[in-house]
């Protein structure tokens, strides 16, 4: 079994994560996550010898929608909303010097 999760290690995740939580919320993570950190030691435990690799946890048949060829937004569309146009293009600030 892993080391037992503390309130120390928590307090740094957190702070890696930039998260500011209360006392009370530190315990309560501390608790929670100590649970999820057992129960993935748990499953470390069963054979999985004989189990074929998966990208999925259950059976995902193709979920892309058909390729149809459709008309192009138009480009008065398509640029009604920029800040910036010459009517053809986006204008954008230089950023790379030449």
């Amino acid at each position: 079994m892993a080391e037992p999760l503390s309130l120390d290690k928590v307090q740094r995740v957190a702070n890696l994560a930039r998260l500011k939580l209360s006392t009370d919320e530190l315990q309560a993570m501390t608790t929670q996550l100590g649970r999820i950190l057992d129960y993935v030691d748990r499953l470390s435990e069963l054979d999985t010898e004989d189990v074929a690799p998966m990208a999925h946890a259950v059976e995902v048949s193709n979920v892309f929608r058909e390729d149809v060829v459709v008309d192009s937004l138009p480009r008065p569309e398509a640029l009604k909303n920029a800040p910036k146009t010459d009517g053809r293009f986006f204008l954008v600030p230089q950023v790379i010097e030449h």
